[in-house]
């Protein structure tokens, strides 16, 4: 009697962990790394060492970690039928059953109430766009993401999203070159999504989406390219008009020698690794290689290097002591 109670005790523990595992995996902790836009304003604002702006930020951070884990947890549950029949997504918690649907419910409707609950404590405009996240979230996930063409621009917006959450929570502004390269980042990203998908829906001879049934390869190949190419541009275009003035004396100096050598755009030396990562993540598109941005970027190291080497070319600029008068 006392080993069956022994097993019985083992096998609730074992149930518990599976749970627990199964919302960690629900909630996509992956995906976290996109939120990490919303440190953006604050690191071109010049104020990255800032403590107090900081603590804001993150918690600003923390809370959209909340926000799009309850946004995936219920995207899942909508979606949980139509996940069994795909090649990968059936694999997840709910789709294969690890997490019931009810519980997963549940858990998506905590997250949504804890990262309002930290929004309203950090600023309202935040807590409005919080909020308006989880509506479009929402509408995506039961009808919107079934519309073609609108499906990327929503995907696209939640890029856009975390950028001006994080500015709203220091009250920074942002300019209109780098707003241009956040809307183009933005679509070339969920553009790329989308193409990723279908390429791996058409070599597997499955369909989960019924705006894939409206795009072609060569239509999503187009936009891919396009938002690519704005992409780069917009940076160029940001880091030509944005650069911070160069201050050390051997700027100086060579600028006195002749005007040829005057550098006062630093920030431009971030351009050549901008349009190889472009170019390395639309070659791993166009090879049905990924479905997801930032499986991509944890997986590929060419990517890696590139973003690990372009945030390191941005802090110097603006914080390695080279350079004044952010704006």
């Amino acid at each position: 009697m006392a080993n069956l109670q022994t097993e019985i005790t083992a096998f609730k523990r074992d149930k518990t962990v599976s749970l627990f595992l199964a919302v960690i995996e629900a909630a996509r902790p992956t995906q976290w790394l996109k939120n990490l836009a919303i440190f953006a304003a604050l690191i071109f604002t010049g104020d990255l060492y800032d403590n107090l702006l900081f603590h804001k930020v993150f918690l600003a951070f923390i809370a959209f970690c909340f926000t799009t884990s309850a946004t995936y947890l219920f995207n899942d549950i909508i979606d949980a039928k139509k996940d069994v029949q795909h090649p990968i997504k059936k694999n997840r918690p709910i789709p294969s059953g690890r997490l019931p649907i009810p519980l997963a419910f549940i858990f998506s409707t905590c997250f949504a109430l804890v990262s309002l609950s930290v929004s309203i404590g950090l600023n309202e405009l935040f807590f409005y766009t919080v909020l308006s996240y989880l509506v479009i979230q929402i509408s995506y996930s039961l009808f919107l993401k079934n519309l073609a063409i609108i499906d990327i621009l929503v995907i696209a917006s939640g890029f856009i999203i975390r950028i001006y959450a994080g500015a709203f929570v220091i009250n920074a502004h942002l300019s209109v070159w780098f707003l241009l390269c956040v809307i183009s980042a933005a679509l070339f990203l969920a553009a790329g999504k989308r193409r990723a998908e279908l390429g791996v829906i058409v070599n597997t001879s499955g369909e989960t989406r019924k705006s894939l049934t409206h795009y072609s390869k060569p239509l999503l190949d187009s936009f891919v390219t396009m938002f690519g190419n704005a992409a780069w541009l917009s940076w160029a275009l940001f880091t030509f008009f944005e650069s911070p003035r160069a201050s050390l004396p051997i700027w100086l100096f060579l600028a006195e020698i002749s005007k040829t050598t005057t550098i006062n755009k630093l920030l431009m030396i971030t351009i050549p690794v901008t349009i190889f990562a472009i170019m390395r993540y639309e070659s791993l598109i166009f090879a049905d290689r990924s479905e997801a941005p930032e499986k991509v970027l944890l997986s590929d190291k060419g990517l890696v290097v590139s973003v690990f080497v372009w945030i390191f070319l941005v802090i110097w600029v603006y914080y390695g002591g080279i350079s004044v008068g952010f704006h």
